[in-house]
């Protein structure tokens, strides 16, 4: 069995090889979070499936690394296609060896259009429930959903402006699990960061229930592989707002005796 289904993933456009163990899937990979992600699951030995529009914008992540070379890693799999076709979408999953979805999706809205979080996040929730994979981290911003009244004054201006279709979807997008949407099922944490840069991780990552600060995008990706590898991770079917300012400590509630004593 393990032999045709490598045979198969040779012969597919799709993809040159089919991991072996259990993997990651994610989704905007060649976006600065994405990219964080990517590099993060690789640097812990974990497979990455990554789809992409352009497979070579797949590249290092300055903030980490402090470069930006294409990456090359034997448990990298790189598919070329669309998030908002299902059938791009299903080639990350077949082989049923994804244990966990990251979607960190974003673009102009010239450019990908008004809707593709919220049509490119419904396809993959379909899909994860075709292959019964349960946990999915969604990075969204500060701002989206009820969170407004975190989002600094400058930054809620742009919000009502300029980035007022971004947000729509952002919403929407969130939607799909919050407010009994397709995904409310699954084992999701929708992840709020506030103002992102580009850094070296910090390890400084605090959920805020204020007035968000800024944030690593490496600290970001490092807070979504939390919610996909471990698997006690406290904010499950929650919608953290983090931030390197302020807040409770995420790295310290990750203790066994922090998580039993929250309330959902």
């Amino acid at each position: 069995m393990k032999l045709l289904l490598l045979a198969t993933a040779a012969l597919s456009t799709y993809a040159l090889r089919a991991p072996t163990r259990m993997s990651v899937a994610v989704f905007g990979a060649t976006g600065l979070t994405g990219r964080e992600c990517t590099h993060q699951l690789l640097e812990r030995g974990v497979p990455v499936r990554a789809l992409c529009r352009d497979p070579a914008k797949l590249l290092t992540p300055l903030g980490s690394t402090g470069k930006e070379d294409l990456v090359e890693n034997d448990q990298l799999y790189k598919y070329k296609g669309s998030v908002t076709n299902a059938a791009d979408v299903e080639k990350v999953f077949e082989g049923g060896d994804v244990e966990g979805v990251i979607i960190s999706l974003g673009g102009k809205t010239k450019d990908v259009g008004p809707t593709m979080l919220t049509d490119g996040t419904a396809t993959v929730i379909a899909a994860m429930k075709k292959y019964d994979v349960k946990r999915v981290a969604v990075v969204t911003s500060i701002g989206a959903g009820d969170s407004k009244d975190q989002a600094p004054f400058m930054f809620k201006m742009l919000m009502m402006t300029v980035m007022s279709s971004i947000f729509t979807d952002k919403n929407n997008q969130e939607a799909l699990f919050t407010d009994g949407g397709v995904g409310r099922d699954l084992e999701w944490c929708i992840v709020r960061p506030g103002g992102l840069t580009v850094e070296k991780p910090t390890g400084v990552i605090n959920v805020i229930e204020g007035e968000a600060g800024s944030i690593a995008r490496a600290d970001v990706a490092d807070f979504c592989i939390g919610a996909i590898l471990e698997k006690d991770f406290p904010y499950i079917q929650k919608t953290p707002c983090i931030s390197s300012v302020g807040g409770t400590s995420w790295v310290k509630d990750r203790s066994a005796a922090a998580r039993e004593g929250m309330t959902a």
